[in-house]
């Protein structure tokens, strides 16, 4: 049980640490998704939190809610889906932990 125990011990403590400095930076990431070229945009954190919405002018037409409503829908859509490609499933090294 020796020297093999002490080595997948060391091996466990690696992979959390590894873990952990992945947790983090996706807690501190954000992605900005947009639609409407760039009429609406979206910032999400790496936990999935809306740090910020941005509605350009333009688009804001009493005559048409309904297409303010699917630009905002399509702009989170877009960052949900660059989140998404940025998680740990998709930036290797730990990948099999996630999957």
């Amino acid at each position: 049980m020796g020297s093999g125990f002490a080595r997948k011990k060391k091996e466990a403590k690696l992979m959390q640490e590894q873990f952990s400095q992945l947790q983090t930076q996706m807690s501190n990431m954000e992605v900005t998704g947009s639609a409407g070229n760039g009429l609406v945009t979206i910032t999400l954190t790496g936990d999935g939190e809306m740090k910020a919405i941005k509605i350009h002018p333009d688009c804001v037409d009493k005559e048409d809610v309904e297409g303010l409503e699917l630009l905002i829908k399509s702009a989170y859509s877009d960052a949900q889906k660059k989140l998404k490609d940025k998680s740990p499933q998709n930036l290797g090294g730990l990948s099999g932990l996630f999957g």
